[in-house]
């Protein structure tokens, strides 16, 4: 007879199954979460399969932290201002909004509930998860300034639903918190979780500073999410938000770090993120069979709680659209009745930029806060994606998992397994119909144009430009102040071969020994990439050139430098 499987070789097998199933979605041009789902779903009913359960410490402190990291490490501090608005409102004011819609209905429906146990359910489903949707946009090219936001929005909500969620759990249970007014509360977490991921950032990059070895860079940029969530957890602040910002410090100033340290993190982050999204979604389409078991235990009849989740479904698919009409649908009526009164609206502003002589000054002057924010509307495409990108995911998973067994008194969590199955249910429910759906509405809409293609070559163009000018400083400061020893054939020689390798990566001088030319060739070719990095960045920062753009030329800059050391090393 076969041994039993334990939980650690389950867990495996779940994992090693959703990268089969996510690989095989790939390959057939498929959404890997819907189809991990769906397998996941028909699997968990086979007879006798083991329930595959973690506790919900371990899902908020493994698998939450490293996937919102990742994210801020790639999102820009000016560019989460510059679209703040929007990510506020769709991050905070949204999730609130749906969790009390939800909590009045919820509470009017199941006569069993509580405001404060429907408030709880709210909190739970409120917080869209953008993995997918960003992952979906990304693929089908969705406008910047729109991944932007969607991205921003998946930092922020996670904090403010899961502060509701503290909240509620703190009422229902009697447990003490640490703050007792709610407001208050939500202030601390929110002021101080911050405050926690900027100190975990900064130590982060004094540690690399002194370190310059780019594996244990790697290494510690792993402990860098874990130890901001636990850090802030452990004063009662917003672990989310710490990670957030810690991710957002380390974001900004790995510009500084070593280029294998930025290419070994750019693909190790990347697996990660595969590797735990294909996890949790396996995870969610695991657990319904064993959530309805659970709720069969509780009643009698499930039809209430089926009736109550399609109707919680309906309402969290409602607010979206409804909110994100009021929010940004103003302003698409006041475009109209501007156009009406012959009111000239740029169709498409953007921020102006600086020409090529302010280029040359040395940046670091930054235009006040106001100025950076984008103050342009969605347009009604625009708005219509926002509106469907609500697929639920981890947050919704990790806190239907954290409802507590028991409350201080001994007693049992009243309505645990309702509510969890009604989160579940959510969950599956909006990834099922909202994932399939996003590509086709994408494509319908048509939200690719030639403004905007024309703007993001603008904005790539500018960033090389910004580079070569860098580059042309560095260069002819060394024509002026060669370094000694080199007559002027060999420092001619350099400064051509340095300035076409800055355009093309397959330049490159053959030296069979290390010689002061090839010396001088490696510095001062080290020299124009670190000014030109320095200078896009600061661009960026001045809000000259677009984040995107300054991203991919810096991605060019590394792959550059890691040509140049390799075939140096190889040939010296």
């Amino acid at each position: 007879m076969p041994e039993k499987i334990s939980a650690v070789e389950l867990l495996i097998l779940v994992l090693v199954g959703a990268i089969i199933v996510t690989a095989v979605a790939d390959r057939k041009d498929m959404q890997p979460a819907l189809v991990i789902v769906v397998v996941a779903l028909a699997v968990s009913f086979i007879p006798g399969l083991p329930r595959v359960e973690l506790d919900s410490e371990i899902l908020l402190t493994v698998v939450l932290p490293p996937l919102l990291y990742t994210a801020a490490l790639g999102f820009s501090i000016p560019n989460f201002i510059r679209n703040i608005k929007p990510i506020l409102g769709l991050g905070v004011a949204m999730v609130v909004i749906t969790a009390f819609a939800v909590g009045l209905v919820a509470s009017a429906l199941i006569p069993e509930f509580t405001f404060m146990l429907a408030l709880l359910l709210g909190a739970i489903v409120a917080p869209p998860d953008a993995v997918t949707a960003v992952a979906v946009g990304r693929k089908l090219g969705l406008p910047k300034r729109l991944m932007a936001i969607l991205t921003g929005e998946s930092l922020v909500n996670d904090a403010a639903a899961l502060s509701l969620f503290a909240i509620a759990i703190a009422q229902i249970a009697n447990t003490h918190a640490f703050i007792d007014n709610p407001l208050l509360l939500f202030g601390y977490n929110a002021i101080l979780g911050p405050v926690v991921g900027v100190v975990i950032g900064v130590a982060t990059l004094w540690i690399r500073k002194h370190m310059k070895n780019p594996a244990l860079e790697t290494v510690q940029g792993f402990v860098v999410p874990f130890a901001a969530f636990l850090a802030a957890e452990h004063i009662h602040a917003s672990g989310v938000l710490a990670v957030v910002m810690a991710g957002f410090v380390v974001g900004t100033g790995s510009v500084r770090a070593g280029y294998q340290t930025r290419l070994q993190e750019r693909y190790v982050w990347n697996s990660v993120d595969v590797l735990l999204e294909a996890f949790v979604f396996a995870y969610i389409g695991l657990q319904m069979r064993f959530i309805i078991d659970d709720l069969r235990e509780a009643r009698e009849s499930l039809v209430e709680i089926g009736i109550a989740s399609l109707v919680v479904l309906l309402v969290v698919l409602f607010v979206r659209p409804l909110c994100v009409f009021l929010m940004f649908g103003r302003s698409v009526v006041s475009r109209r009745i501007d156009r009406a009164v012959q009111v000239h609206v740029d169709a498409s502003p953007r921020r102006a930029a600086r020409s090529p002589e302010e280029l040359l000054r040395q940046p670091g002057r930054f235009r006040q806060w106001r100025e950076r924010i984008d103050n342009r509307p969605l347009t009604w495409q625009e708005s219509i994606v926002v509106s469907w990108t609500g697929m639920r995911g981890v947050v919704t998973l990790a806190a239907a998992s954290g409802i507590p067994v028991l409350m201080d008194n001994g007693e049992p969590f009243p309505e645990r397994s309702a509510i969890q199955a009604i989160a579940f249910v959510v969950a599956v429910a909006t990834i099922l119909i909202q994932s399939p759906t996003l590509p086709w509405l994408i494509r319908r809409l048509h939200l690719h144009n030639e403004d905007e293609e024309r703007y993001d070559a603008e904005q790539t163009e500018r960033a090389e430009r910004i580079a070569r000018v860098a580059a042309e400083l560095v260069i002819r400061d060394f024509v002026q102040h060669p370094p000694a020893g080199l007559d002027a054939e060999t420092v001619e020689f350099i400064r051509e071969t340095v300035a076409r390798q800055a355009q093309d990566a397959d330049e490159m001088p053959d030296p069979e020994a290390q010689t002061a030319r090839s010396v001088a060739f490696a510095a001062l070719y080290r020299s124009v990439l670190q000014a030109q990095r320095q200078s896009l960045v600061e661009n960026r920062d001045e809000g000259a050139v677009e984040d995107e753009a300054v991203r991919a030329m810096l991605e060019r800059l590394d792959l550059q430098e890691a040509a140049l050391s390799a075939r140096l090393e190889s040939r010296l």
